[in-house]
């Protein structure tokens, strides 16, 4: 099994260290800044040997640089995104396979929150680093990518086994279960998901990871088939991606 850490950085960002035990090779996802994960890594006695990234927004790159100078780690990243990505070593594309020890992820495009994003799917973890692409009861805002392309990337995540974890980059579970409830306050695996998620801040604690289970059945943008959120929005019958775009809309305002 690999092993997983969670860093916490700047104010809500989340950067994971990714550890086989048995080849003792490291990888990190998205280091916001270096200084954290050289100090995860000094304690835990592990080397970085490779950085993936799932887009070029500062708040993902912003470390690559500084951990390629004092580690010599490879970086990976998306290949639409080359050009952003500071230090990139290897392009990956859409079902392109990358590795740590025996252990493989499938490299899915999945395009909308910028226009070059990727993520990493660990099938035999059942653990998926999706970025800023899904968040728990969430998705990203369009920067450089279309509605379209975001929607058809929630989609194709959604099809991933139920037990999936969902590792993604970002502590914006409170906030969006506010807005989630603005649209299904009738909803109760998301009036139990809410007051969990409510005591777990309280306590200063993450809320991530998530799974595709439980996104299914909290968050509104994967939800567009349902009644009650189809007539908070008064959009009943309408099209899963006219629903969608309200659905982002609203958020971009709450």
């Amino acid at each position: 099994m690999l092993n997983i850490v969670q860093i916490p950085v700047l104010t809500d960002n989340y950067i994971y260290l990714i550890h086989d035990p048995v080849s003792t090779e490291t990888a990190v996802v998205d280091p916001a800044v270096a200084q954290p994960v050289l100090d995860e890594l000094a304690k835990r006695g592990w080397r970085l040997n490779t950085i993936f990234n799932t887009h070029h927004h500062g708040d993902h790159v912003g470390g690559n640089l500084e951990l390629q100078a004092k580690t010599a780690c490879q970086i990976i990243g998306p290949a639409a995104d080359k050009h952003r990505i500071p230090g990139i070593d290897r392009c990956v594309n859409d079902q392109d396979i990358v590795r740590i020890g025996n252990h493989s992820a499938q490299v899915l495009e999945t395009h909308g929150h910028t226009s070059g994003h990727i993520v990493y799917y660990f099938a035999s973890e059942n653990a998926l680093f999706c970025g800023d692409t899904l968040f728990v009861m969430g998705c990203g805002r369009l920067f450089d990518g279309t509605i379209a392309d975001l929607w058809q990337s929630l989609q194709k995540l959604q099809t991933l086994p139920a037990t999936t974890q969902i590792y993604c980059a970002h502590e914006y579970t409170q906030s969006n279960g506010r807005f989630a409830l603005t649209l299904e306050p009738e909803n109760p695996a998301l009036q139990e998901k809410m007051a969990w998620v409510n005591q777990l801040r309280a306590n200063g604690q993450p809320t991530v990871p998530s799974t595709i289970a439980e996104e299914l059945a909290t968050n509104p943008f994967l939800r567009t088939d349902s009644v009650e959120l189809q007539k908070s929005l008064g959009l009943l019958g309408k099209s899963s991606l006219e629903i969608f775009t309200a659905i982002r809309a609203l958020k971009d305002r709450f």
